[in-house]
């Protein structure tokens, strides 16, 4: 605890009034600020990170069945390019291109259009997401966040093939686009 020190050795003549000096002894607050500082660290919640669930099929084995055939007129694929541009194409015969982008109005419009065009027909839609080289992995994040927010079920994430790369080049050409 405190100590109190007087400062007289005894014995002597006094000259003067005695004078005492104080010394505080610190340990207990310093113990009592490190207990605090404990508690308020083990009692905190700590902020987690939020990740998203995704689901990655299984390689097929050699004796599975061919995947089902998917209704053209619910699939949409999407191309994500450079510059944060989306390039997406209904069904897969006859694919006409259209360009969009991440806002509200861009691409949020089309997915939901094309979720409930699935509801529809009593299906559900089906999004197959092809970034190319130059799309960052922020526009892959923020399609998978649209799929989500558009609830849409059936969305899948595949390589850019060279038929998808002629028709996104076509498309580019047709309307003067340059990157």
């Amino acid at each position: 605890m405190a100590d109190v020190d007087t400062g007289g050795k005894g014995g002597g003549k006094k000259k003067g009034a005695k004078k005492a000096s104080t010394k505080v002894d610190m340990t207990p607050m310093v113990d009592l600020a490190f207990l605090l500082v404990t508690f308020f660290m083990l009692t905190t919640t700590l902020s987690k990170p939020n990740t998203m669930s995704l689901n990655m099929p299984e390689k097929p084995k050699p004796n599975d069945p061919p995947p089902p055939k998917v209704d053209e007129r619910v699939t949409t694929t999407i191309v994500l390019d450079k510059n944060n541009r989306i390039f997406y194409y209904k069904g897969v015969e006859t694919p006409e291109v259209f360009t969009t982008d991440y806002s509200a109005e861009g691409f949020r419009k089309v997915a939901v259009e094309m979720v409930a065009k699935g509801k529809s027909l009593q299906k559900d839609a089906v999004f197959i997401i092809k970034p190319t080289a130059e799309a960052s992995y922020k526009n892959v994040v923020d399609i998978l966040d649209e799929m989500k927010i558009t609830d849409a079920k059936v969305y899948a994430i595949q390589q850019l093939y060279p038929q998808d790369k002629e028709i996104i080049e076509k498309y580019k050409k047709e309307h003067n686009i340059t990157d």
